[in-house]
């Protein structure tokens, strides 16, 4: 397979990680998980004391969106990395921001070349959404995403690392993060479509294979 940009797009809860993975695990892509990648940035305890990381902090576990122009510039130096080691990347839910946008798709149009990049959004119903980010745990060793079973699990069956609950996963950061993504995230759909690009609708609520048989035939 040639070498690929792709950004899933979707709202929390949609499965844009777990099709990223997916993207990952059969075809090589690096999956590149923003929002992990800033969630590591700004819990590392070696840097609680620089201000910079207090700022984001205090906004990513709100769930409001971290400060585009910094979010921008450490994305792009991965995007970079990845673009010179010769790796398809995925990116789940990134550029997150008009601004991140502007900054990020021309960037990777150069690195990648415009008709290697895709585009999809994974249509889920909100209450579909909530409920999954309400009954997920997330593997702190491996990244594996535990969606709940009817029972509970204490190790993940992968690789039986220690099950860990998001800072994001309650009700209020929840409803916060639905006013960002409609209010900030919704926007670079319309600035992507002017660039030239298609974005593929996806229906994000059947089993996650047959979401993602629907992904791989758009690549």
């Amino acid at each position: 397979m040639k070498k690929l940009a792709v950004a899933i797009y979707g709202a929390p809860g949609s499965g844009k990680g777990t099709q990223a993975n997916l993207l990952e695990y059969k075809y090589g892509f690096i999956h590149f998980d923003t929002g992990k990648y800033i969630e590591q940035l700004v819990h590392d305890p070696a840097s609680q004391k620089k201000a910079i990381i207090k700022r984001e902090r205090e906004l990513f576990d709100t769930g409001r969106l971290c400060t585009p122009s910094w979010v921008l510039k450490v994305v792009k130096d991965k995007a970079k990395k990845f673009a010179k080691a010769g790796v398809s990347v995925v990116f789940s839910g990134s550029p997150r921001t008009l601004y991140e946008a502007k900054g990020l798709v021309p960037e990777l149009a150069k690195l990648y070349g415009k008709k290697n990049m895709i585009f999809f959004h994974l249509e889920v119903p909100r209450e579909v959404s909530v409920k999954r980010n309400m009954v997920r745990e997330r593997c702190s060793l491996c990244g594996t995403i535990i969606i709940d079973l009817g029972y509970r699990l204490h190790r993940c069956p992968i690789c039986k690392g220690k099950l860990v609950r998001r800072t994001l996963d309650n009700e209020v950061t929840i409803a916060e993060r639905f006013i960002e993504y409609h209010k900030r995230t919704e926007p670079v759909f319309d600035f992507v479509k002017k660039l030239g690009y298609k974005i593929i609708g996806i229906d994000g609520t059947p089993l996650p294979e047959d979401v993602f048989k629907k992904i791989s035939k758009n690549l």
